[in-house]
């Protein structure tokens, strides 16, 4: 289907599949909510996307993480956006095109995330071997803070590892005992890190503001109703600023970057393959 076959009869400010996605993401962080207070069960255990040597992770969890959400703001600007931009798309390519479109840009993401992360604790492992070297207090707590700040977000998890840094620094005689407790530790934050899932639509949603931005590059976006920038220059601006904060690495940043970048960029792809077949896909 090509631009030229697909002519809507009039522009639906909601349309089919817009519609259905807003629907099953709303029904879906409902039901994590009434699960999780009614029956304690947590659904995002069971559909966000863990990481694959994750005792948690299951094959499927590609297409369902796409589904869930961490929280009100979370889902409300990601289907904001999704409307915003896509509402456009599907009008324009049909609905056929922009589901093949949302679905491949968001298992896209996950991939891309996956081999971040697979990077990621390859990092980590050297940092754990350069502690095993040299099993000092100042080594084990640089580690820590370096790799599992979300473990850290947690007010408590901060106060123990203080404590247990403190203690560990008093008593330089009993090391070998430190030194055990602190390799149980680094392997529960391994752990907790592995269990720890990504959710959320935006990988998607960064692949239909690219695209966006490559059918529409000169229509004007009000930032914050405040001032206009061309949509190109926006998404250029997005994505450089998703590419600055992924390699970052903020201990305390908990936001998927590289699945957000993974998004764009297979969404890239699949416009650039479809515009290479016989009917101009622009």
């Amino acid at each position: 289907m090509s631009y030229q076959q697909y002519r809507p009869s009039s522009f639906n400010t909601l349309p089919l599949v817009i519609k259905n996605l807003l629907i099953i993401n709303g029904l879906l962080f409902l039901a994590t909510w009434v699960f999780k207070n009614q029956f304690g069960w947590n659904l995002v255990d069971t559909l966000g996307l863990h990481y694959f040597s994750s005792e948690l992770f299951q094959p499927y969890q590609f297409v369902t993480y796409m589904f869930m959400h961490g929280g009100i703001d979370h889902i409300f600007f990601n289907m904001f956006a999704l409307w915003m931009f896509g509402n456009v798309l599907e009008n324009v390519w049909g609905p056929k095109r922009f589901l093949i479109f949302y679905m491949v840009t968001g298992i896209g993401a996950a991939l891309i995330y996956m081999g971040y992360e697979a990077f990621h604790f390859y990092q980590i492992q050297q940092s754990i071997d350069a502690f095993l070297a040299n099993p000092v207090p100042e080594e084990y707590y640089a580690l820590v803070k370096k790799h599992f700040g979300v473990y850290l977000e947690i007010p408590e998890n901060q106060t123990q590892i203080d404590a247990f840094f403190t203690s560990w620094n008093d008593n330089l005689s009993s090391s070998h005992v430190y030194i055990q407790q602190a390799i149980s530790d680094i392997n529960q934050f391994v752990s907790f890190q592995k269990s720890n899932p990504v959710v959320g639509a935006s990988g998607s949603v960064f692949g239909v503001l690219l695209a966006f931005g490559m059918l529409f590059p000169n229509t004007l976006l009000y930032i914050y109703f405040l001032f206009p920038i061309k949509a190109k220059y926006f998404v250029i601006l997005y994505g450089g600023l998703e590419l600055f904060m992924g390699i970052a690495n903020n201990p305390g940043d908990n936001v998927a970057h590289f699945a957000h970048l993974g998004g764009m960029l297979f969404g890239f792809i699949l416009i650039k393959l479809w515009s290479k077949k016989k009917n101009n896909f622009y």
